[in-house]
């Protein structure tokens, strides 16, 4: 025989070439039809701690929004996708561009929700955290969470 695939006698031959082209192709498949939405996490920031925390659900479009406290100026910046915005007013704006730019790529009607993550640093004022939730109202996002972590 000239397949080489074996007869009807000797043992069965196993070939791992073909199983090694469909696993290439599924990776490919997966990866051209899959989503990578990489969120902006500024590392500088320390989050606060919350024991009994949640994983958040992630299969709605979000934004996050870090809010850095610089202590000596005692004043809050805030970081949405590594821009830094000392103004309040430019956040809104920023939300509203995220918030029509994920309306424009949600294929199903679970992705219709916009949500924004607020990480502030445990020392930002309580001030600066109402300053974005604000923000979001302003920009009609009404799903608003909070980044923590459950242990130091």
């Amino acid at each position: 025989m000239a397949g080489g695939g074996g007869g009807a006698e000797g043992e069965p031959e196993f070939q791992i070439a073909p199983m090694i082209d469909v696993l290439l192709v599924l990776l490919i498949f997966f990866m051209s039809i899959t989503t990578t939405q990489v969120l902006k996490v500024d590392q500088s920031i320390t989050l606060p701690l919350a024991p009994d925390a949640l994983k958040k659900d992630t299969t709605r479009n979000e934004t996050i929004v870090n809010i850095r406290w610089d202590p000596v100026k005692k004043k809050a910046q805030y970081v949405m996708d590594d821009r830094v915005y000392a103004e309040i007013e430019a956040v809104t704006k920023a939300i509203i561009a995220a918030k029509k730019l994920s309306s424009t790529k949600a294929t199903s009607s679970a992705n219709l929700e916009f949500r924004v993550v607020i990480r502030g640093d445990r020392e930002a004022s309580a001030i600066s955290v109402s300053r974005v939730m604000n923000a979001a109202a302003e920009a009609g996002v009404s799903d608003i969470a909070f980044s923590a972590v459950n242990k130091d």
